[in-house]
């Protein structure tokens, strides 16, 4: 069977037979895994080994895949000061049906439960100290040089689509430039962290991207809890205030807000709310 780059078939792992690939990772890494642990996401399947550490496999076409190649987990091991599970290695492998390339990354076990879906819908009690860790970490990435480019939404991020982005749901005439590019994870929401411990996982999308769109997306993934919302913003307060902030706002709002938005979303009428203000903002400043 051949198919095109182009037209690969649309695959949710949630739902998909995954025996055969659970086994073909375990003889690839000489480990068990303990079927009781599965964890199915859209386009990825985590899972427990006997050794005490967790594999993450995910499924990738191959035209989702950039020049700058496919290891966002084991490349952000590298990242100084971010707390994350340790990386220990890794299997890629292509498809034989389809232009598909599959990757198992074997790391360190969370310090904690994953926090929750990646968008929230009730609100979580988080430590004190949860806090401040998730700002330390943010903070410390940024800090951090990398020649990669994020991929939020395996897309590839860009002044051209952060402004085709911005405009194509707000008409409002303002400047999009991006003043300043640093390390993201470019996926931050309460799926990808753990908790009571602090920790960061899911990294395949990391690299370059404009500031604050960390704490945007999470702002994004917590509007259906307005209190959460709104304590996320307090934590970075000095991302949102900033002009880049306002622009991944706006970008953020706009996967809320755009075509595909879905008419019961809980998150529509306060990203709407949130996004005239920083316009108005953006406007006179």
């Amino acid at each position: 069977m051949t198919h095109s780059v182009s037209t690969v078939r649309a695959v949710d792992l949630r739902v998909e037979p995954v025996d055969e690939l659970l086994d073909r990772v375990e003889r690839s890494l000489q480990t068990c895994l303990d079927p009781g642990t599965v964890v199915r996401k859209r386009r990825s399947v985590g899972v427990r080994t006997e050794r005490d550490t967790w594999v993450r496999v995910e499924r990738r076409p191959l035209g989702k895949i950039t020049d700058q190649g496919w290891n966002g987990t084991e490349s952000a091991a590298r990242l100084e000061g971010v707390a994350q599970p340790a990386w220990q290695g890794c299997v890629v492998w292509r498809d034989a049906d389809e232009p598909v390339m599959w990757r198992a990354d074997e790391t360190g076990l969370l310090p904690g439960e994953p926090i929750g879906t990646a968008v929230l819908s009730e609100e979580r009690a988080l430590p004190e100290e949860w806090w401040r860790a998730l700002g330390a970490s943010l903070d410390a990435l940024a800090r951090n040089t990398t020649r990669r480019v994020a991929t939020p939404d395996t897309v590839t991020i860009t002044q051209d689509l952060v402004t085709a982005s911005i405009r194509g749901v707000f008409p409002e005439e303002i400047d999009t430039t991006v003043e300043r590019w640093v390390p993201a994870h470019a996926d931050l929401n309460w799926a990808n962290m753990s908790a009571p411990v602090f920790s960061l996982f899911d990294w395949e999308d990391w690299g370059n991207a404009p500031r604050s769109l960390d704490a945007a997306t999470l702002w994004a993934a917590s509007l259906a809890v307005p209190a959460l919302a709104d304590r996320v913003r307090n934590e970075r307060r000095h991302d949102f205030e900033s002009r880049d902030g306002k622009l991944m706002t706006l970008f953020t709002a706009s996967k809320i807000l755009g075509p595909d938005a879905h008419p019961e979303d809980p998150r529509i009428e306060p990203a709407r709310h949130t996004a005239r203000q920083v316009i108005a903002e953006l406007q006179t400043g």
